[in-house]
């Protein structure tokens, strides 16, 4: 996309879609990670976000979808596709060398399957785990079922697609 605008509509672009996720997560708990490109990183972490933090992370990228206008009749301003994974991950903070660079980060092989998840997922989708389902008490025979082989993972990983619509959580 950025190849064909020039650096300062881009610009202005990315700094809407920024500003829209961030409220987004905000008011759903969620911990912003990082604003990376034409990424936004949200945590949302069990003692941050309570117990219900699967469900507020696919209520938030539901959310997002709908405020980038997926579902509008004149079509998204800007195609998003988003993935959700929950498990184990380091949180914390790391340091650059000799301790002069910090950074509050999320670490691990959660943190990586979810990446993979959004990079398989299209425009206006939901990429869901099943674990993520099964933690936000989705019934998943409601939703798509895809099987996919993830960069990095030994095994085919059994997601759930949700689109706007499709599921009011």
């Amino acid at each position: 996309m950025a190849e064909h605008m020039s650096a300062s509509a881009f610009s202005q672009l990315m700094n809407r879609f920024y500003a829209v996720a961030t409220d987004v997560m905000v008011e759903t708990d969620a911990l912003i990670d990082k604003l990376v490109g034409d990424e936004v990183i949200g945590l949302y972490l069990p003692g941050w976000a309570g117990s219900r933090h699967a469900s507020l992370a696919i209520q938030a990228a539901q959310a997002l979808l709908r405020a980038t206008g997926h579902g509008e009749l004149d079509g998204p301003w800007l195609r998003v596709g988003i993935g959700v994974h929950t498990g184990i991950a380091y949180v914390g903070t790391v340091s650059g060398t000799q301790g002069t660079v910090f950074d509050l980060t999320a670490l691990g092989d959660t943190v990586n399957t979810t990446a993979r998840l959004m990079s398989c997922a299209g425009a206006g989708e939901v990429v869901i785990s099943e674990a993520a389902c099964a933690a936000a008490g989705l019934n998943p025979e409601d939703l798509e079922q895809r099987d996919l082989e993830l960069k990095g993972k030994g095994e085919i990983v059994n997601v759930r697609v949700l689109r706007i619509g499709s599921y009011s959580g």
